[in-house]
């Protein structure tokens, strides 16, 4: 790397950095909300990894709803609702009236919840079980 170039590097690298005690939060305070941003999937196939991607959305709940996610307040609220636990939204079409027919649909949710990792999947036996037990959040 030469020498100008090594020099526009510092120059931008400092400039994302800040300019030092004006941009820092207050002594013992933290930011606002913990970041929560997701990255949704529902796959063709009994696991994310081997199967065929069908769709993706983001979905983004803090500090406001948002992202690709065709209902973005509903998903966020969802999940707040279930205290992150997306276990508790994906069981809720136990008693849906579907066929036993076995062409699996694999939903994915990966990124970060309330400022902590979150990865989560769950295979639903075919697509009326994951219409009928996937809530707002896998509504896409």
């Amino acid at each position: 790397m030469g020498l100008a170039s090594a020099a526009m590097a510092l120059t931008a690298l400092a400039a994302l950095a800040g300019t030092g005690a004006a941009d820092a939060a207050p002594s013992g305070t933290e930011s606002l909300y913990a970041p929560s941003a997701l990255v949704l999937g529902v796959t063709a196939g009994d696991n994310a990894r081997e199967g065929t991607v069908l769709r993706a959305v983001t979905l983004v709940c803090a500090p406001r709803p948002s992202g690709t996610h065709p209902n973005p307040a509903a998903a966020c609220s969802e999940l707040l609702a279930a205290a992150g636990q997306a276990d508790t939204i994906t069981a809720g079409g136990a008693g849906a009236m579907c066929s036993k027919e076995w062409d699996p649909v694999t939903v994915t949710a990966d990124g970060v919840w309330q400022g902590k990792r979150f990865s989560y999947d769950h295979t639903f036996g075919n697509r009326c079980a994951l219409r009928n037990g996937s809530g707002a959040l896998f509504a896409f």
